[in-house]
Order: structure tokens, then sequence, then C-alpha cells
């Protein structure tokens, strides 16, 4: 198993969080199978493209809601972590509020 739940979609409220907001969140380590993805769909030629995270943030971006971790951004990061048999990964959790 990769991650907790493959989801498809947010069931958290909107933060509003901007990039540059994101950025100020320091990373921490997340272990994947917690993460429940917010997205059903991959995209091979993002997965394996080389430069795939060379825009953007280097860490993916993660929501704690009612005490579940949401992957909202940063699954082709998450899916190269576990191709790369790692069962961790680096990434910037936001913490919201019942």
């Amino acid at each position: 198993m990769i991650f907790k739940l493959v989801g498809d979609g947010r069931p958290y409220p909107e933060h509003g969080l901007s990039s540059r907001e994101w950025a100020q969140i320091p990373p921490r380590q997340v272990r994947l199978d917690t993460l429940t993805t917010t997205k059903a769909v991959l995209d091979l030629h993002s997965l394996l493209a080389k430069d795939s995270t060379f825009y953007g943030d280097l860490f993916p971006h993660v929501v704690q809601w009612k005490g579940e971790l949401y992957l909202e951004d940063g699954l082709h990061r998450a899916l190269r972590a576990a191709l790369h048999q790692r069962s961790v990964l680096h990434a910037r959790v936001l913490e919201l509020q019942d």
C-alpha cells in the first residue's frame, strides 16, 4: 500500500493559501501510508518527466483536517518517492481547524 486512501477531491474547506504563504510553512516528514490523495488521476508524462519538479514548490502540500492528512499537491513527487522505496517524504503541512 502506498497511500492510506485514493480520494477524488478536497473534503476540507477552502484555505485560500497562496504559493508564497505555502512557502512559509517549514517542511516536515510525512509517512506516505498516512496520506489520502485529493486526485485520483495520474499523468504519466508528468511523473516521468525529468524536470517535473523544476517549477513550483519542491515540497508537496498536505492539509491536515479532522485528524486526516490530505495530499493536495505533489502526487507525482509522492509516487516517485514510493517508486524509490521510500516510506516518508518531506512535505509542507497546513493544519486546518475542524
